[in-house]
């Protein structure tokens, strides 16, 4: 059976080139809301973090109806660090809309995903972004799109894929290069005419493969897929199993279903093949099941997601402030919330730590791990976690390391300044290329040599430097690096800063706090500009005397502290600090907070 009723694709593109937005105007032009209504820019990005950084972190559900079809679009992120929603949803689809930026052209997330969907052998429709910006080009772009199909092994039929030129601020498409067009039809009629229809047949036993998880404090864990073959129904009782795991089969119901319109999810009693569904009633349910009938399970197999090449200790907070804003504090909770966090993001993994109030959390990427931190920390969790560490493998008996490939376009006149940090952090030079008076620039480098070093790159380039990472394999170990240069100014006494205390320190280096606030012994409190640890007394008050003197009542000038992010923190941590995470602050602090053992500690590990 062929749902010539029913087109299911994804929109993939590297980020900030312009996915959700144009989304926004596929809802609007598909009859999503009404003519006077207010809508929210960049709907899709529901999340609250997603609104504020401006990015998609989730991959997210809508439909819209054109011409009597229904046209399930599945919004994508397009940061590599969360690559692992792209690849998951990827089996939900029979086609992608490729979207590139006018301007910037085929990016290295735009490599990645393309990929992707070139293995599954999807149908793709080129859709060129942003044709109406002052630096597009659109013709230089259109080649760079040919090369990247061509450099990627497509097929004839994948190189001949139609191309869009669209604007989804404007709201306007057009099969003609360099027109604007007048709405979004072009676009809509490609997608119905060059996707392919989902196949199914209705008569076979149920097969659902599980892409995503949601979740609800009333219904519980819910499972989003496409339904393969058969019919699903309301009270129907189905087996969970899974092609990789290799258990048997268990027994379930389903108790809800729904499909996707629009912002909505309407409630369905069944759904055929072809449908995207979410359904509710399977215990335990995870990404990568398959829901099957129990006369036939038949479980489908799962694509294969990316491995993790990055690491973090998450522990329990043991700080003098723990306990004091943080909802969530005790080891049970945090492993809870950990081993949650892994039903739903499939890049993830969780395994206990060397001590019993510790876990060991390995991601994609710096961001990933931040992400997941901030979202533990609004959710009232307090926590400390470790400097990041690359996740070194043994391959023919060689020690290996991930490698990053780093894609970089500057002012020309920063560029020496860029290419002399690179090289220091054992980066080489693979690709360079001048385009008016700015230069690209690639590099290969192993990935812990990246630590720390977007904040120095965003200052050397005056803010005007665009760097992008792409994952780039294993590579034998490039032997150490000193990755920081600086060191820590450390409270050597606990109590609350005073103006007399920051006034006596700031000369010692630059200030992560201001005054009244408190601090413990142990915690980091500026940053040292040689290389070494500092103990401070930013608490220090001056002794009064009987006797007036000349200057006594100097008013005390301080600058300014330079407040830390959760991002900021985890570039400039060393191996032996902590950040101390909780709902109201974050803290960055020594792993041994007494003055007197640290130093001690210190002393043997030089010997």
């Amino acid at each position: 059976m062929v749902r010539n009723d029913i087109r299911n694709i994804a929109i993939i593109a590297h980020v900030d080139h312009g996915k959700t937005t144009l989304v926004d105007e596929m809802l609007r032009q598909g009859g999503v809301y009404r003519d006077n209504q207010t809508v929210t820019e960049r709907v899709m990005d529901s999340n609250d973090l997603e609104r504020e950084r401006g990015i998609t972190i989730l991959a997210k559900n809508t439909a819209v109806h054109y011409n009597g079809v229904k046209i399930n679009i599945i919004d994508t992120p397009g940061h590599a660090d969360f690559g692992g929603e792209v690849e998951r949803i990827l089996k939900m689809v029979n086609g992608v809309l490729l979207l590139v930026d006018a301007a910037e052209g085929p990016m290295p997330q735009t490599r990645f995903v393309l990929q992707r969907a070139l293995e599954l052998n999807h149908k793709v429709i080129v859709v060129v972004n942003k044709i109406d910006k002052p630096d597009a080009r659109i013709d230089e772009v259109m080649d760079e799109i040919l090369e990247l199909l061509i450099d990627l092994d497509a097929n004839d039929e994948q190189l001949e894929s139609p191309t869009i030129f669209c604007s989804g601020r404007a709201g306007t498409a057009s099969i003609v290069p360099h027109e604007s067009g007048t709405d979004l039809r072009p676009l809509f009629d490609t997608i119905v005419n060059y996707i392919p229809a989902p196949e199914g047949n209705e008569n076979e036993g149920l097969q659902l493969l599980v892409s995503s998880i949601d979740y609800n404090d009333y219904v519980g864990r819910i499972g989003i897929g496409r339904v393969e073959n058969g019919i699903i129904k309301v009270g129907q009782d189905v087996s969970v199993c899974n092609y990789h795991s290799g258990e048997s089969p268990r027994k379930t119901r389903i108790v809800s279903l729904y499909e996707f319109d629009g912002l909505k999810k309407n409630p369905v009693e069944q759904s055929l093949p072809g449908d995207i569904v979410c359904f509710s009633g399977a215990e335990n349910i995870t990404i990568g099941d398959t829901i099957c009938s129990p006369d036939d399970p038949r479980p489908l197999p799962f694509v294969k997601i990316s491995e993790p090449t990055l690491e973090m200790t998450f522990s329990v907070n043991d700080s003098p402030f723990a306990g004091k804003e943080g909802k969530f504090v005790t080891t049970r909770q945090i492993r809870k919330r950990l081993y949650d966090e892994l039903l739903k993001d499939v890049s993830l993994r969780v395994e206990d730590g060397e001590t019993v109030d510790s876990f060991k959390v390995c991601g994609r990427g710096e961001m990933h791990l931040s992400i997941l931190i901030e979202t533990m920390r609004r959710e009232g969790y307090e926590l400390a976690v470790s400097a990041p560490r690359v996740i070194y493998k043994e391959i023919d008996g060689v020690k290996c390391e991930p490698m990053e490939k780093v894609y970089i376009d500057v002012d020309s006149e920063f560029a020496g300044s860029v290419m002399e940090k690179l090289g220091a952090r054992k980066g080489e030079l693979v690709d360079m290329s001048v385009h008016g008076s700015r230069t690209k620039l690639v590099y290969s480098i192993p990935a812990r040599c990246l630590f720390g070093y977007r904040s120095k790159f965003m200052t050397d380039t005056r803010g005007e430097g665009i760097m992008n990472t792409m994952f780039d394999g294993y590579q034998p170990f490039k032997g150490d690096i000193t990755a920081r240069y600086t060191g820590s100014l450390v409270a050597s006494e606990a109590g609350i800063t005073t103006s007399y205390g920051l006034y006596n320190t700031q000369d010692r280096g630059a200030m992560f706090i201001g005054v009244q606030t408190p601090v413990y012994e142990g915690m980091i409190v500026g940053e040292n500009p040689k290389m070494g640890d500092i103990a401070v007394n930013p608490c220090k008050t001056k002794q009064l005397t009987a006797i007036r003197s000349k200057g006594a009542d100097e008013k005390l000038i301080l600058t300014p502290p330079r407040i830390m992010g959760l991002e900021e923190a985890i570039e400039f941590i060393a191996e032996d600090e902590l950040i101390e995470v909780t709902p109201k602050n974050i803290r960055l602090r020594k792993q041994i907070l007494n003055t007197a053992n640290r130093l001690k500690a210190q002393a043997k590990l030089k010997k």
